[in-house]
């Protein structure tokens, strides 16, 4: 404990990246605004040393990336020089943790071009019912990879007719075939087999097809209320409606193959940087704007204990997964772990909140959409106009 304590005081005060020369990034299509630490509301009651350890799982990744990977990519080099720290400090206590962040980041609010906040959902690990082999009652299936070619030839309605039956590529047999659809919504699932056992599924590839999201259509029929739209809705109609579900589901052109994992049942599931996941410290964010391993500071107020969205949630998590649908800037999924309670939780996370990027002090962040569209008020018409100066001579 004195070791770490001591070597914390080093690299603070000797290495400190705030004298590197900081090397200039820019983020597209995004609004980018500079903050300090004290501007982030809750900021100080957060649990910084559990955050420290998702972000010390991240950095056994990043620390393996290679020295091309690293010049290429200024937040990568940049998480590279911190993860180089943090290994050589190992484990921190909370107050520790969170000098080292404020140390070592400067925190950035990302919003998407005339917008002022980020977007949140929620994800989580399904579990389902399953065979080993497929009968009367489990008949469908979850694939595995086909790979090559014949993983991106067939879209999802052809896949669910059976393209790819009887080539051997089917791990296991699921009852309802929309529970294979929700756990690729998801990304990976924990089948119950039957006579005992567990099988844990996660993403491996998926047919390099459009994402299309169904609530969506759900909402623009009038099916559900946007007010009223969550995982659970969306799984109630599919239930209630199954011919209807059966071609709602082919709208999604994009189909999920699995991994059989060997994770005990209680290990948490991979993300794709290949850490395991955290609940409530762990996102899915835009693979092709952020950089896994960046600590975002979320502050927004979710649907955690009722229906209503007044719950606050002000955590410090780390970017380590990503999804089909996650697209943009400041838009994240929240994983919240394992099992039905769960589900139901994450599966009613849609809203807005401020999403803050913490970024290596090595790296200056710019943004090209300038600032935020500030609505203006409606012009009202002439004659409104005319009689409300009147009444004020």
């Amino acid at each position: 404990m004195i070791r770490v304590a001591v070597g914390l005081t080093l690299a603070l005060a000797v290495t400190s990246p705030a004298l590197a020369r900081e090397v200039p990034m820019k983020l597209k299509h995004a609004h980018v605004e500079l903050l300090s630490f004290p501007d982030l509301k809750g900021w100080a009651e957060d649990d910084h040393a559990a955050a420290y350890g998702a972000f010390l799982k991240s950095c056994s990744a990043i620390l393996n990336g290679t020295k091309a990977k690293r010049a290429a990519r200024p937040m990568y080099g940049g998480l590279y020089a911190v993860c180089e720290r943090a290994h050589a400090l190992g484990e921190l206590k909370d107050g520790q943790a969170r000098k080292f962040f404020e140390t070592h980041f400067r925190p950035y609010r990302l919003a998407p071009p005339g917008e002022t906040q980020g977007f949140f959902t929620g994800y989580y690990e399904t579990e389902v019912e399953g065979s080993r082999v497929k009968t009367a009652e489990f008949k469908f299936p979850f694939y595995r990879d086909p790979g090559g070619r014949l993983a991106s030839l067939y879209d999802r309605a052809r896949i669910e007719d059976g393209a790819l039956a009887g080539r051997g590529l089917e791990i296991c047999w699921a009852k309802d075939p929309v529970d294979v659809f929700f756990a690729q919504i998801q990304g990976s699932t924990r089948v119950k087999l039957t006579g005992g056992g567990l099988l844990r599924l996660n993403y491996i590839a998926n047919n390099d097809m459009p994402y299309t999201a169904i609530g969506r259509y759900l909402m623009d029929g009038g099916y559900i209320s946007r007010e009223e739209m969550s995982m659970d809705r969306i799984r109630a109609w599919m239930d209630a409606n199954p011919d209807e579900a059966k071609q709602l589901r082919r709208t999604n052109r994009s189909y999920v193959f699995f991994k059989e994992t060997d994770l005990g049942e209680h290990t948490s599931i991979e993300g794709a940087q290949g850490a395991t996941l955290t609940p409530l410290r762990s996102l899915a964010v835009d693979k092709s704007i952020h950089v896994y391993g960046t600590p975002i500071w979320i502050d927004a107020e979710l649907p955690l204990k009722t229906e209503a969205p007044d719950s606050p949630l002000r955590k410090l998590m780390i970017a380590q997964d990503t999804g089909s649908a996650i697209v943009g800037p400041a838009r994240a999924d929240i994983f919240f772990g394992a099992g039905e309670e769960i589900g139901h939780v994450a599966g009613r996370i849609k809203q807005h909140g401020q999403f803050v990027m913490l970024v290596p002090r090595t790296v200056m962040l710019q943004g090209d959409s300038g600032p935020p569209e500030i609505p203006l008020p409606k012009r009202r018409p002439p004659e409104i106009a005319t009689r409300t100066a009147q009444a004020g001579k």
